[in-house]
């Protein structure tokens, strides 16, 4: 089954690094990504908090350039860790309702570079797709060929049988936002044949999506 269409996007969540990292184009790209956001005024931004980083670069661009922005944390991660929110925040029990509300708001996702959490992130909003608990875009931003090594490795676990061809066609990598951002708009969803049978039941009374005119 595919689901197709011409994606016109409201929302993007951004993954990244609260880290600025050590190479200046880190900071120009998720700078350029803030610029671009902001310039097509239409595309409001979801974010993991904070005004550090790689984060609060895109973050301050996209919201100096007069775009809503949503910064979504944990009420136990204290203000001194990740500095003040840009824009407006919605704080949340923990970090899986995080992931829930990011993911339920989100029309596309796009991953900078950054350590652990941005991994985690990724990679759960992927495997989410797999299981078609959604059909939303995931793209990386491949700045300066830092997520090189992990896609080779992930091309390996396809050779390997522990990653269907399917599952690893979720993941769109690009070298330049604009590319990026039309390969995700461009994006079809293809079920994984290995899981296409099942079905997710939801619970509509413990379902809570925000309300973007609202919020942000």
């Amino acid at each position: 089954m595919e689901v197709s269409s011409f994606r016109k996007f409201n929302t993007i969540v951004v993954l990244c690094g609260s880290s600025p990292g050590k190479d200046n184009c880190f900071i120009k790209e998720a700078n350029n990504l803030g610029k671009v956001l902001a310039k097509k005024k239409q595309i409001h931004l979801v974010y993991g908090e904070g005004c550090m980083g790689l984060m609060g670069h895109i973050a301050s661009f996209v919201y100096l350039g007069g775009v809503k922005v949503l910064g979504v944390i944990p009420k136990s991660l204290s203000r001194h860790i990740i500095g003040e929110t840009i824009g407006d925040e919605l704080r949340v029990l923990n970090m899986q309702d995080r992931m829930v509300n990011m993911m339920n708001n989100a029309d596309a996702f796009i991953t900078l570079p950054g350590g652990f959490g941005t991994l985690e992130e990724l990679f759960q909003m992927v495997s989410w797709a797999q299981l078609n608990i959604h059909h939303k875009p995931i793209g990386i931003l491949n700045v300066n060929g830092f997520f090189d090594g992990l896609l080779s490795f992930l091309d390996y676990a396809v050779e390997k049988g522990f990653i269907s061809p399917s599952a690893r066609r979720i993941i769109i990598c690009a070298t330049t936002t604009s590319e990026l951002i039309d390969k995700l708009q461009a994006y079809i969803h293809k079920q994984d044949p290995t899981v296409a049978h099942i079905v997710w039941l939801e619970d509509s009374s413990r379902k809570c999506k925000l309300d973007l005119s609202l919020t942000l």
